[in-house]
């Protein structure tokens, strides 16, 4: 999917490329000091970076959950990252008219897990032009994604990727089956969603829980097995964050996470 951006950094480094960003867009002096500090990183270590930053939720658990600043003013902010940093940016769309809304002002358009089985959706991400990830429903099987990404290339676009993002595991936890990596990446490049994939949904309070002290862990084994990039939500102090904050990465620890990621993708090239 990289090779069709042309504001991507470090494209032709041989490592794994990088979607990161805070769970949603909270305000434009947050996002780009997140982005700042993120490219500072991948820079230091030669690591193909895309913005992320959700310009609405709409998959909250509660009715009161905070949804959006706004949502062309999130989308503004967007493409001031983009624009500020020459670099691509990436959030993720929920609706059929959000295709073409977003996509004038991002690089990437996102299909979350819960609908990447909306043909009509898929349609309208595919028809933009613009590159789309696919994220694999909690429910799904790898093999299944083959027709989400049949959708797409029947509907003309080609640059696609996958995103892993754990399978369900009870009703409160998710669990990622690596082998399902190799299958995929029959279909598309997969990107291992290391910070969804510890999230602890359903929980009674409405609030999703989750599993950070596992980052590392997760994602150390997703380079592993050969995922051509990886997608770690973060933010300086998830504590306060407006979504997502209990399987988030804090900014602080990034630099050292890709440090070793970096290595183990040396190790098995």
């Amino acid at each position: 999917m990289i090779q069709y951006l042309e504001n991507i950094q470090h494209k032709n480094s041989k490592n794994f490329f990088l979607i990161a960003g805070p769970c949603i867009i909270e305000g434009e002096d947050m996002a780009l000091r997140i982005a700042e500090k993120v490219i500072e990183i991948t820079n230091k270590f030669e690591i193909p970076y895309i913005f992320k930053g959700s310009f609405k939720k709409a998959n909250r658990s509660r009715v009161d959950s905070f949804t959006t600043i706004g949502e062309e003013k999130s989308l503004e902010i967007l493409r001031k990252v983009g624009e500020t940093f020459n670099i691509p940016t990436t959030t993720d769309i929920h609706e059929n008219e959000h295709a073409a809304l977003a996509a004038q002002y991002v690089d990437v358009l996102q299909i979350p897990a819960f609908l990447v089985r909306q043909t009509d959706l898929l349609i309208a991400a595919a028809k933009t032009g613009k590159c789309v990830t696919l994220k694999k429903g909690q429910f799904l099987s790898p093999e299944s994604m083959k027709f989400a990404v049949e959708k797409m290339t029947d509907s003309g676009n080609k640059k696609i990727a996958i995103i892993e993002r754990g399978n369900s595991f009870g009703y409160t936890d998710l669990v990622v089956d690596f082998r399902g990596i190799p299958t995929m990446r029959n279909y598309a490049p997969v990107i291992l969603d290391v910070t969804h994939s510890l999230q602890q949904p359903n929980q009674s309070s409405g609030v999703t829980g989750g599993r950070p002290d596992l980052i590392e862990t997760i994602a150390k084994a997703g380079i592993a097995v050969g995922s051509d990039g990886l997608f770690i939500e973060t933010h300086p102090n998830p504590s306060v964050a407006k979504s997502d904050g209990a399987n988030m990465l804090r900014l602080d620890l990034l630099e050292n996470l890709l440090e070793k990621l970096t290595k183990v993708r040396e190790a098995i090239l």
